[in-house]
């Protein structure tokens, strides 16, 4: 694999299919990596606009790489998936996270399964993943180019793109792959949408919440295991564990409630009311707990024990914030008012949102290049034969726990291969 910094390939004609990918990410590698094992005779040129291909790989989860997930029936995979669940079906019949772990397996890569689903490799290191994609795209012959990016992609007469790059150059390939990312600032939608496909306005999609309330004041770091997030007015509900950070509430509880809302959320410009049941638990079941544990603890003081595991620094601000409930007081001496806002509490804390930061480790859009315009059995173009897609280029966008990653690889390995001519 030639890793060159300003490099373009020879734009003379020649016998074998040249192949063109834009974007040296997941999908781009991956698409790449599939298109020269399919076809040995291809010339697969991957470009990449920064220095440093696979960068999100390699912060992911933590530096750990969060590669797939444990999820192997397509049916259950696809509603991870609050944007392309539907067209993803028949994908990931043919390449789904089990033939995800094979991948990697063949490759000397294991990936094991931690208790929630998430898959990691072994060393839990990204480092790990990366050298198993760039040692594949060696050993198949692609071509990588760094720190050169593609200003535009022309439809040539008599079929294949013309391709400008940034340092001016330019080249014909028989086929391109579009594999860009989903931000605004993509290439791969400037492109996209230049040769005729409808873009959905990117928006970010796994986001932390901005709160600032005294209840959380002092708890960063502090996590509970079961929560239940809701958005009052509307349909947005989800579980999860969940983080009290610096800023305010993050966890998965978080991130996939503000995946779901992703389009909802913006349009409020981030600003909305939030519902937050600390242990899962509704009011009422709170309150039928409380009752049972005021009757068999009437003398234990209210702030010092309580009935749901939560950790004490929170229990004792969510009694804090019930008026005229003191902390010293004993469970005996609780009226059926307090009980109730102690309920409430637990159940159904409000929280105000006012701004969102994305997740260090999760930065993903929704919006991209409109579904209906790709055909997903080789993730071709209705509207452009020869051009394809692959990541989050699409409109496309998984809940956080290594779906993203699992798009990349299988969108990625369809269009690679279908641009080999193997498909």
């Amino acid at each position: 694999m030639n890793d060159s910094a300003a490099a373009s390939p020879d734009p003379a004609s020649v016998s074998a299919p040249r192949l063109l990918v834009v974007g040296g990410g997941a999908a781009g590698f991956f698409g790449a990596i599939a298109a020269a094992e399919a076809n040995p005779a291809a010339r697969v040129h991957l470009y990449e606009a920064t220095a440093h291909p696979l960068a999100k790989v390699r912060v992911s989860g933590g530096g750990r790489c969060n590669t797939t997930h444990a999820c192997f029936e397509p049916r259950e995979l696809v509603k991870r998936y609050p944007r392309g669940g539907r067209e993803l079906l028949g994908p990931f019949t043919r390449f789904g996270p089990r033939d995800t772990i094979a991948w990697f397996a063949e490759r000397g890569v294991t990936l094991k399964t931690e208790d929630d689903g998430r898959m990691f490799p072994d060393t839990d290191d990204s480092a790990t993943i990366i050298a198993a994609l760039r040692g594949a795209a060696d050993k198949a012959g692609v071509s990588l180019y760094t720190s050169m990016g593609v200003r535009s992609v022309e439809r040539a007469i008599g079929g294949g793109f013309d391709v400008t790059f940034t340092d001016d150059s330019q080249a014909r390939f028989a086929r391109v792959l579009l594999a860009t990312g989903g931000n605004k600032g993509s290439a791969g939608l400037t492109i996209a949408a230049a040769l005729g496909h409808a873009i959905e306005p990117p928006v970010p999609s796994l986001f932390t919440f901005h709160i600032a309330d005294p209840r959380l004041v002092g708890l960063e770091g502090l996590s509970v295991p079961a929560a239940a997030t809701s958005v009052p007015g509307t349909k947005l509900a989800d579980r999860g564990p969940m983080l009290v950070t610096h800023w305010g509430l993050s966890g998965p509880a978080i991130l996939k409630l503000s995946a779901w809302g992703a389009r909802e959320l913006s349009a409020r410009e981030y600003r909305f009311p939030l519902h937050v049941s600390w242990n899962g638990q509704t009011p009422a079941q709170a309150l039928a707990a409380l009752q049972g544990w005021r009757e068999a603890n009437p003398r234990k003081q209210v702030a010092t024990i309580n009935p749901f595991a939560l950790p004490a620094r929170l229990w004792e601000r969510l009694v804090a914030a019930v008026p005229g409930l003191a902390a010293d007081a004993q469970w005996a001496g609780v009226s059926k008012e307090r009980l109730q806002a102690l309920a409430a509490q637990v159940g159904a804390s409000e929280f105000q949102v006012e701004g969102k930061s994305l997740n260090k480790e999760e930065f993903v859009t929704c919006g991209g290049v409109r579904l209906r315009e790709v055909d997903f059995k080789t993730m071709e173009s209705r509207l452009v034969p020869g051009l394809h897609f692959a990541g989050e280029v699409l409109d496309i966008d998984g809940v956080t726990g290594g779906f993203n990653f699992q798009a990349a690889w299988t969108t990625g390995w369809l269009a690679g291969r279908a641009m080999a001519g193997a498909a």
